[in-house]
């Protein structure tokens, strides 16, 4: 299963898995437009690999199979304050 990535200049560690190269008649326009221009990074094939970087290989290749695109995000940003208060007992639930 081959796919195309592309990175996203207005986001941050932010790429998009799409079936064909510059094919991105499936992705919706609120989510190209939010993405912004892509910028090609590589064509992977997915059949081949164990595993991915930042993304559940069996999750991309269900959302590439079912919408024809998948959106790696970044992982969400640690509040450092937040668990430095809590591992100092600041901070109680």
């Amino acid at each position: 299963m081959l796919t195309a990535v592309y990175k996203s200049k207005k986001k941050a560690d932010t790429f998009l898995f799409v079936e064909k190269r510059d094919d991105f008649s499936k992705v919706p326009e609120p989510l190209m437009a939010t993405f912004g221009q892509p910028h090609y990074v590589m064509i992977i094939n997915l059949a081949k690999r164990h595993h991915l970087g930042g993304s559940d290989l069996e999750t991309v290749k269900s959302a590439l199979t079912d919408q024809g695109y998948y959106l790696q995000l970044p992982p969400p940003e640690q509040n450092l304050l937040s668990e430095l208060r809590k591992q100092n007992g600041a901070d109680s639930d």
